[in-house]
């Protein structure tokens, strides 16, 4: 069994700068984070012990720290007023492309259009991109696109959302509403669209995919919906340790691939673990006795 790793994948720069700025931060203890640094259980757990006060930013109450650590998946205008009216310091760490999704939308509702956000209704980046808007739309499913009274609509999309998948949502809103303008601006981050193309370079050579990252991370999700989506089959592990030898049984080539907030000691452990099971399944193959193929065919053609 042979393990092909994609030739781009795991942490992206707005991850990477998020976790070195909250590293660089001397009293952790006097710090509340923001909600989920990044999706990924490893780190989470690793800041805990660190001292970080984890806040559940969906939660109304005001986090007890003075210092808040806002997170790379960003935060709403409405809600920096908040935290800023109650006294708090702003630790900013959003990524720039969230950042700059954020101003797309705001330019959008000034002159005028309905937004619509194609992405998860329930993440945080998107109850980010959506807190300062009063007219907006949030598509989950194909099935949520619909015909709108609206004359002007605004479209883009969560960040880690596909080129595919957006396009799709794009398409279908201008069939159901031919009445409206509508103004397209692509969101979706450079780092998610380079882990997707190398994905699908990679899809053409193997029997089955590995995606490594949070369970809750969409960009990861994604990353594994592509490759069913193409006949692959792909499990979704957070670690080396969720990785089961049966999956592998008569693959002859696995493919290694992982989201934005997978730490690079997270992915080469599941690959140093892929490499050891390929082994182990060669030495078992090696000590099975030889079949008499003869017998063999004779037996099936009776």
């Amino acid at each position: 069994m042979r393990v092909l790793r994609a030739t781009d994948m795991g942490m992206c720069f707005g991850v990477r700068d998020a976790l070195a700025a909250a590293e660089q931060l001397s009293q952790p203890t006097q710090i509340t984070i923001h909600g989920q640094l990044v999706h990924n259980p490893v780190v989470l757990e690793s800041l805990r012990q660190r001292g970080f006060v984890l806040h559940d930013e969906t939660h109304a109450a005001l986090p007890r720290t003075a210092q808040v650590l806002i997170t790379a998946h960003g935060i709403s205008d409405r809600e920096r007023q908040r935290l800023a009216a109650a006294g708090k310091e702003l630790i900013d760490t959003t990524c720039p492309l969230v950042r700059k999704a954020h101003t797309a939308a705001l330019q959008l509702a000034r002159d005028g259009y309905h937004v619509l956000v194609v992405g998860q209704r329930e993440h945080v980046e998107v109850r980010g991109l959506t807190g300062d808007l009063a007219s907006f739309d949030v598509l989950q499913k194909l099935s949520d696109v619909r015909r709108l009274p609206h004359q002007k609509l605004g479209i883009l999309a969560q960040t880690t959302t596909t080129d595919a998948e957006f396009h799709t949502f794009c398409h279908a809103i201008g069939q159901l509403n031919p009445q409206a303008e509508i103004k397209v601006i692509n969101t979706i981050c450079q780092p998610t669209k380079d882990r997707q193309d190398a994905l699908a370079d990679l899809l053409t050579q193997v029997d089955v995919m590995v995606i490594v990252g949070g369970h809750q991370s969409n960009n990861t999700r994604k990353l594994a919906a592509t490759c069913r989506e193409r006949g692959i089959p792909a499990y979704h592990v957070a670690d080396a340790d969720e990785l089961l030898p049966a999956w592998f049984r008569s693959m002859s080539c696995v493919g290694l691939t992982a989201g934005t907030s997978t730490l690079p000691e997270t992915i080469e452990a599941v690959y140093q673990r892929l490499i050891r099971m390929s082994e182990l399944q060669k030495r078992s193959a090696w000590r099975m006795p030889v079949r008499d193929e003869s017998s063999l065919q004779t037996r099936n053609q009776i």
